[in-house]
């Protein structure tokens, strides 16, 4: 029997949401192992001057904890 954990992080990237949901996944798999999906929550923009400046993302990770 597997059981799983969901963590929520926040992540961001000026590149775009997609860069966002992919830097944060790349964080939280160098300390956790087993991800096996996440759901974003949220999305924001940063604005400066009229322009965005930065995209962020909310998530929630679920990985499956060790036996």
């Amino acid at each position: 029997m597997s059981v799983a954990k969901t963590i929520e992080i926040q992540a961001s990237s000026s590149k775009g949401f997609e860069g966002a949901i992919n830097n944060g996944i790349k964080q939280a798999a160098k300390s956790l192992n087993r991800i096996t999906g996440a759901w974003v929550s949220e999305q924001k923009v940063v604005v400066e001057d009229g322009e965005v400046s930065a995209y962020r993302v909310t998530m929630r990770v679920t990985f499956l904890l060790e036996d």
